[in-house]
């Protein structure tokens, strides 16, 4: 057969036949053997940028090193520089990857990746799909993603839909007129599964809720449904499954680093283990056991393009107690450390502190869509929130005895209903900002 998904890698440079056989490889490793593995690729990555990359030998300020966890943790911080200084010798601006995070988290940057460790990437995207049935070179994709606008933007994007098998449905506007024609879309289309943003997805199937549809039963050949990029909620998986009538697959990764976990057919949330190094780590750099919740930070072990060495990704989570080197296992994903609420009482709270407490209330009937919360001032919030019909008074002091409840009393918050919310420039939803700096 035909693979043109993987031809179209290969043309563009991407060595996957190399990256697919090396996969392999790594798979076939046996557990007792993994650590060992591991703590090569560690040696050989580190090793690699002290002797090439100028810029990582200035942060660790040494020509080697002992110890690993002597290291310094890298943060997005140390990427707010031109590119060319923070590439390897022996790359340029022509014979990388280069690409730029989607800056969700406020601090966007250009990375690269050397083109072997991208196609790696790939190989391993290729195979937890597989997990699940699909194969992208054959099967049929419903893409719920951002796209350009440009003209020339949006005419490559759509090519390399085409070339990768993926239909596309653009999120930035989902009213109930545009919902109505995507439904229509897998009414007159044979697609395989669903890829894209959580929070639009979830919006669907909202959709499908009032309309009383599954949407299995209008377009049968769906298997499964991949969400990724913002946090999914136990409630939202359970709609999901119920009224797309398939099962639901977590994806958690980042476009500098690679995919971090993905769910398996038996529902774990298994970390990539075979090209990323993963670490939980407490406020002081120490390396927590497996069962407790600390800072996510991520190695690289592939890419000699540019450095991503104990690199602070942003997320708070917890390892399962089960893990193991070669099968870690993530137990939960609490979100990012820069969605903090200070109070004012001077006690820090997770953002989705916020999301749960009005989400269990606000969604009770179905009336509320989507909403974010804002902080505007150490004790004054606002959420805005779309609707079909106002949020009333009995509904908002509910909401208001629930944050005295689980935050602190004396709070302030202010209801704001909109035709739409704003979304960042990729399409994605972030349900909870802070505004004002951290005080310290």
């Amino acid at each position: 057969m035909f693979k043109i998904f993987d031809l179209t890698l290969q043309i563009n440079g991407f060595p996957m036949k190399e990256a697919k056989s090396e996969l392999q490889k790594i798979i076939a490793i046996p557990e007792e053997e993994y650590g060992q593995f591991i703590e090569q690729k560690k040696l050989e990555i580190v090793n690699f940028h002290l002797k090439n990359n100028s810029s990582y030998q200035k942060l660790v300020d040494k020509s080697s090193f002992n110890n690993w966890n002597d290291l310094p943790i890298m943060t997005k911080k140390n990427f707010q520089k031109p590119l060319i200084e923070r590439l390897s010798n022996g790359f340029s601006l022509n014979n990388v990857y280069i690409n730029k995070t989607s800056g969700s988290s406020g601090d966007p940057f250009i990375f690269a990746k050397d083109k072997f460790s991208h196609a790696l990437t790939w190989a391993n995207i290729i195979n937890r799909f597989g997990w699940h049935g699909i194969d992208f070179n054959t099967s049929y994709q419903a893409r719920f993603y951002g796209i350009p606008l440009d003209f020339i933007g949006n005419r490559k994007e759509r090519f390399k839909d085409f070339l990768s098998h993926r239909y596309r449905f653009p999120i930035f506007n989902l009213s109930d007129k545009i919902l109505e024609r995507f439904l229509n879309d897998f009414k007159t289309k044979k697609i395989d599964y669903i890829n894209g943003y959580t929070s639009s997805i979830v919006l669907f199937a909202k959709f499908l809720q009032q309309k009383n549809i599954v949407l299995k039963a209008i377009c049968p050949t769906l298997t499964v449904c991949v969400v990724t990029s913002e946090m999914l909620f136990d409630e939202d998986k359970i709609l999901l499954e119920k009224q797309f009538g398939i099962p639901i697959v977590n994806e958690y990764g980042a476009s500098e680093l690679d995919l971090i976990a993905f769910q398996n057919p038996k529902g774990e949330w298994q970390v990539n283990s075979e090209t990323l190094f993963v670490e939980i780590l407490d406020e002081n750099n120490t390396v927590l056991p497996y069962g407790k919740e600390g800072r996510v930070v991520i190695t690289s072990l592939y890419n000699k393009a540019h450095p991503f060495i104990r690199y602070d990704i942003g997320d708070i989570g917890i390892l399962d107690e089960k893990s193991t080197l070669k099968k870690p296992i993530l137990k939960k994903l609490i979100g990012r450390t820069n969605d903090v609420a200070i109070l004012p009482s001077g006690k820090k709270s997770p953002g989705l502190t916020f999301y749960y407490v009005t989400k269990s209330i606000i969604e009770d009937d179905g009336n509320v869509k989507e909403f974010v919360i804002k902080q505007t001032k150490i004790d004054t919030f606002d959420i805005e929130y779309v609707s079909r019909i106002e949020l009333n008074l009995e509904q908002i002091q509910k909401i208001e005895a629930a944050i005295a409840l689980y935050l602190e009393k004396g709070l302030v918050f202010t209801f704001i209903r909109k035709e739409k919310l704003e979304r960042s420039k990729s399409g994605k939803l972030k349900q909870f900002v802070s505004l004002i700096k951290e005080i310290a």
